[in-house]
């Protein structure tokens, strides 16, 4: 039966609700929060892109995982803001599914760039000798724009199958769009709509899977050297801990949107699906920008001035 079918044009974001009152505060914090995350991810994107001693694979992922972040956050913090001095919370079905696709492409991507960084700390370390061979300009050329395009793609895939579905119902009991929530509007079951996410779901997972593999081959070969240890130290466990930070964020949300209780209050709702959108974009910067040594040194350049720190010229 499919009675209640109707042409939707508009959604309902409700998970603004319940902040009338301290709607004022809360758009001041996430002004804060989104100039923050551009201020860190742009100082690591200028640093590499000006400095010709970070024209190296490690570093090229870093560019493209910041230039993320920043993709992905443009695609929630303006709407975002503009609902907070709004009384009205609405989002057209195109910008819906817009959205939509940002956010989750951008999560995808995310992981695509840790796990070619986990790759080249896999080569450096575990197989130095055919490293330049391995990680030519344009071999990392072709990996960056896979790990734009597979993404990309496998999401656009989702999207087209959530756009040809017929809804009834126009609530999303959320502050942003999700695909699986605009799919439960659906009037009635598609099995795209079961197929497509699993197989992302599961290709993702074969990502983590990789990570773990190459680090158990990491931790084998670093033990044996000091040298390797170091190296594990200052440019592995940013990567390890950025992409812990990634995968808590992003479990917290898919799991509460999936089983979480309902009467759970608003605020703390929001607050948890608001975490993959906040503490990657800001922590991954931040990580490697105080661990990463030559990048520590070239920020303190271009604060302190040429003269404080000598022979790092680009």
């Amino acid at each position: 039966m499919m009675n209640n079918v109707s042409v939707v044009t508009m959604f309902t974001l409700s998970g603004l609700s319940g902040t009338t009152n301290y709607r004022l505060f809360v758009f001041a914090l996430t002004l804060l929060c989104y100039f923050v995350i551009w201020l860190v991810n742009l100082t690591l994107i200028v640093s590499i892109i000006v400095h010709k001693k970070l024209h190296e694979p490690m570093y090229i992922f870093l560019c493209n995982l910041c230039i993320n972040g920043l993709y992905g956050t443009a695609g929630f913090y303006p709407k975002f803001l503009i609902d907070l001095l709004s009384t009205t919370h609405v989002i057209s079905y195109a910008g819906c599914l817009l959205q939509g696709f940002v956010l989750h492409s951008s999560v995808a991507a995310d992981f695509s760039f840790l796990v070619l960084m986990a790759y080249d700390r896999y080569v450096a370390i575990c197989r130095p000798l055919v490293y330049h061979s391995v990680m030519t300009k344009e071999k990392v050329g072709v990996f960056v724009f896979l790990a734009w395009l597979i993404p990309i793609f496998l999401v656009f895939m989702g999207t087209i199958t959530t756009s040809r579905t017929s809804l009834c119902g126009s609530q999303i009991p959320r502050i942003y769009c999700v695909n699986w929530l605009i799919g439960k509007l659906a009037c009635s079951a598609s099995i795209a709509n079961i197929v497509i996410p699993a197989f992302n779901y599961t290709f993702y997972f074969g990502h983590f899977v990789f990570v773990g593999w190459s680090y158990i081959h990491l931790i084998r070969t670093c033990k044996a050297s000091k040298e390797n240890w170091s190296k594990f130290m200052q440019t592995c466990v940013p990567h390890l801990f950025c992409l812990a930070v990634g995968v808590v964020s992003l479990l917290f949300d898919l799991l509460y949107m999936r089983f979480g209780s309902k009467g759970l209050p608003q605020s703390a709702q929001n607050f948890m699906a608001m975490q993959f959108i906040i503490v990657p974009p800001i922590i991954n910067p931040l990580m490697y920008g105080f661990k990463l040594t030559q990048i520590r040194q070239i920020i303190k350049i271009a604060l302190c001035g040429r003269g404080s720190v000598v022979g790092l010229k680009s």
